[in-house]
């Protein structure tokens, strides 16, 4: 196995996760240098089986730098495996539904007493306590619950999901940070624990604005409608928009006094700035539909190239509106190394995303390997980590306690 400098290069890793919060997790502890063991399931992770080689792109993207582990832990041998693994690794990453892992017994409460040590990282839903914590929760039912859809959308629409998986990812990044935290604690007693992160609690700071907003109108303040399409959630700023241009969108804000006034100039309406009614913050958010009315005005006439030549030339916060075609060729990205592009036996090549996380100073690990194919690696984690035989391990095999092909 390929091995890494990085601040984690000490540190082993058993991934249970599936789909994307709990992998998002183990990949980036990856990232910062850890050795990450993916145990999966005889059938493979959930992912897997959206694509008929078993390697769909967002299975790609999540377990690159992972070792694969096909394990039964239905099966005695199987949950001894994975107990005597426990012994011997740092941290343990799962995000099931409350019970499944205690069920398997590979739970918190049996591996602390097999390893002390132990950093337990548990992403769920809605926590580990509390009257909804066996709801079962996905992406989609946690933007519901967290209020992050009724937030979304236009005002005179339904909510609408966000695109991407944030609550996923969310919890994952949350995870993440619970468990370097508890690593550089053990640093100090030497006793592992058991952290959570909470998808529902992860996405509550997400709902800053929104909320505030409604907890503004609670005290007397301005009503403001449950969704605001592209304008701010507490219909507090403007410009705050996505605005035509002549091949797509733009998304333009002014936060400052300073980027209005560039604006203004920019879109050549200094009379804007004589209007009493729209000098400070408040007064333009009370008038957006004027101010919007002015920018639209502008904006359509332009491409956005040509968008982004004037207001980066006046340094007023603006982006274009990419597709995701664009995202993927996205010159910025390719510069600073976030998309490699590595062989593949199906794609050919696949275009994997690398590590936002950078530590100027220490070693950067980027794809070393792509993602294993299911239980790719049962043979050497064994025989590597366990020392087992290769008699013992096709013993094991033929019980379908482990899985994944025979290694040549």
């Amino acid at each position: 196995m390929t091995t890494s400098n990085g601040p984690l290069d000490n540190i082993m890793v058993l991934d249970f996760g599936q789909i994307y919060n709990g992998p998002y997790c183990g990949l980036l502890l990856g990232f910062l240098g850890a050795r990450v063991i993916k145990i999966e399931p005889l059938e493979g992770d959930i992912v897997r089986r959206r694509h008929p080689d078993g390697e769909p792109y967002p299975y790609l993207w999540l377990n690159s730098n992972k070792e694969s582990l096909a394990v039964d832990l239905k099966t005695t041998d199987g949950r001894k495996i994975v107990q005597r693994l426990a012994e011997k690794a740092d941290v343990v990453v799962e995000n099931f539904n409350i019970g499944v892992m205690d069920r398997c017994g590979v739970g918190w409460d049996d591996l602390r007493k097999i390893n002390p040590r132990l950093i337990y990282g548990s992403s769920k839903g809605f926590g580990l306590d509390g009257p909804n914590k066996e709801l079962p929760a996905m992406d989609l039912t946690i933007q519901a619950i967290s209020g992050a859809m009724n937030a979304t959308g236009f005002p005179d629409g339904p909510p609408i999901k966000a695109g991407p998986a944030i609550s996923d990812f969310m919890g994952g990044v949350h995870l993440c940070v619970a468990i370097l935290a508890a690593l550089h604690n053990r640093e100090k007693t030497g006793k592992g624990q058991l952290v959570e992160a909470s998808m529902q609690e992860a996405m509550v700071f997400a709902m800053a604005s929104a909320m505030g907003a409604h907890l503004e109108a609670e005290k007397g303040g301005k009503k403001v409608p449950p969704r605001t399409g592209n304008m701010h959630p507490g219909l507090a700023m403007a410009p705050y928009n996505v605005y035509p241009a002549s091949d797509g969108h733009v998304a333009i804000i002014c936060v400052s006094e300073k980027h209005w006034k560039d604006m203004a100039l920019v879109i050549g309406r200094e009379d804007l700035l004589e209007e009493a009614h729209l000098s400070d913050t408040i007064g333009r958010a009370e008038n957006m539909a004027e101010v919007d009315a002015a920018i639209t005005d502008w904006s359509q006439q332009h491409s956005k190239q040509e968008v982004a030549d004037l207001l980066t030339a006046s340094n007023v916060p603006f982006a274009p509106v990419k597709t995701v075609a664009e995202v993927a060729e996205d010159p910025h990205l390719i510069e600073r190394g976030m998309w490699k592009d590595m062989p593949h036996k199906t794609h050919t090549v696949v275009r994997l995303p690398t590590s936002p996380i950078r530590l100027h100073g220490s070693p950067v690990r980027t794809i070393e390997r792509i993602a294993p194919t299911l239980g790719e690696h049962t043979d050497h984690i064994l025989q590597d980590i366990l020392g087992m035989s290769d008699a013992e391990i096709e013993a094991l095999r033929s019980t379908h306690s482990v899985g994944g092909k025979k290694e040549s």
